[in-house]
C-alpha cells in the first residue's frame, strides 16, 4: 500500500508540473490581437499605454495582429502588413529577427502606440508565456524599460 501511495504521489507531482508548462504549438496557426501594452520604469510605472478597448470606441479596424507559423511571424500593424523570422529558445525564450513591412501611409494610427514602436517591441522580445488564455510577450523599450505585450484570440 505504501509503494502504491508513493507511486500515485510521484505521478501527480509529475502531471501537475508538466501541465503548467505552456506549449508553443498552442500559439501557432492562430491570429492573436494585441489588447494591451504595459510599460514599466520611469516616468511610466507599470502604465497601460495601449488598450484595444480604446480602438473599439474609436472604430479603428483590425490592427496589431500577430500570427506564428513554423518559422515566421506575420500580421497587420497600423496599417502595414509585416513579417519576420523567429526562433523559440529554452525556458519560454523567443527571438524575433528584423521585421519587414509594406510601406503604406497611415490615415489613422493609435496615438499611444505608433506602428514603428510596436515593431520595435516585437524585435526586442525575449520571452513569451500563456497567462489566462492570453499570449504575453515580454520585451524592452529603447531605453531598456520592461514591456509586456498582451494578445488574445
Amino acid at each position: 500500500m505504501r509503494v502504491f501511495t508513493i507511486s500515485i504521489l510521484a505521478v501527480a507531482i509529475c502531471l501537475s508540473g508538466c501541465a503548467g508548462a505552456p506549449n508553443f504549438a498552442n500559439v501557432t496557426g492562430k491570429e492573436w490581437k494585441l489588447i494591451q501594452v504595459h510599460v514599466s520604469g520611469s516616468p511610466v510605472n507599470r502604465t497601460v499605454i495601449y488598450d484595444r478597448n480604446d480602438l473599439r470606441r474609436e472604430s479603428i479596424g483590425n490592427i496589431y495582429t500577430l500570427n506564428f507559423d513554423a518559422e515566421n511571424i506575420n500580421g497587420v500593424g497600423a496599417p502595414n502588413r509585416y513579417s519576420a523570422p523567429y526562433s523559440i529558445r529554452e525556458n519560454l525564450g523567443i527571438e524575433i529577427k528584423d521585421i519587414r513591412s509594406t510601406m503604406m501611409a497611415s490615415l489613422i494610427q493609435p496615438e499611444k502606440l505608433q506602428e514603428h514602436v510596436y515593431f520595435l517591441y516585437l524585435q526586442n522580445a525575449y520571452s513569451w508565456n500563456i497567462v489566462n488564455k492570453n499570449l504575453e510577450i515580454n520585451s524592452k523599450t529603447e531605453d531598456g524599460n520592461d514591456v509586456r505585450l498582451v494578445f488574445e484570440l
